[in-house]
């Protein structure tokens, strides 16, 4: 079966995607906090005070043969409150250092360079999703594609929200996330040198 991958652009800065990738760790550290950090604690149980009901001792205390109870909000009992469940209030962040989150996302970059994901082209769109569409009909774009700008244009934001399967990303908001994740990346042509400033030049 013949490679279809497309070859790696020789035209991009080797400091920002062209780094040594030893391993994944840092990579699948940087993924997982993006989730994390994304997840909401929306998830909320009811302990046995805040349980409607459970007033009326459900028998008396002696004389039945039975275990004792005085409420039918017990936690052991069907309906009853919840014990060390989710209270709403937990945080699930994790915290990468700001060197550590640049460095993953080179790796991202040079992953997706090596496997010929990246694409330097603008696009330019007057607002409508058709012109977006044929951008990516046009350049074979037919999976989870990335676009990268330098400034969110309103009429940018228009023509790609209701597409599916594409993502709107300005240059210093890159994450490990979306690039790992994108089957074609499309760099804005001014981009490449704002990614390399973020990346590299907040190192100095």
């Amino acid at each position: 079966m013949a490679d279809t991958k497309k070859p790696a652009a020789t035209t991009l800065p080797s400091e920002v995607f062209k780094v040594d990738v030893d391993n994944h760790e840092l990579l699948k550290l940087a993924y997982d906090s993006y989730l994390a950090n994304s997840r909401q604690a929306s998830a909320t149980t009811k302990q046995r005070g805040e349980v409607r009901g459970g007033g009326k001792k459900p028998w008396k205390q002696k004389g039945t043969g039975r275990a004792r109870f005085g409420s039918t909000r017990n936690p052991i009992w069907r309906g009853g409150g919840v014990v060390f469940g989710p209270r709403g209030n937990e945080n699930y962040t994790k915290k990468l250092s700001t060197t550590s989150k640049r460095v993953a996302v080179k790796q991202a970059l040079t992953l997706a360079n090596e496997a010929g994901k990246i694409v330097i082209k603008d696009i330019t769109t007057t607002g409508k999703t058709a012109e977006v569409a044929k951008f990516l009909a046009d350049n074979k774009f037919t999976r989870k594609t990335l676009i990268v700008v330098d400034e969110k244009t309103p009429e940018l934001i228009r023509a790609t929200s209701n597409l599916q399967n594409v993502a709107l990303v300005r240059s210093t908001y890159l994450n490990v996330y979306h690039i790992l994740n994108a089957d074609h990346i499309v760099l804005g042509k001014s981009t490449v040198a704002t990614i390399k400033d973020w990346l590299v030049g907040g190192d100095k």
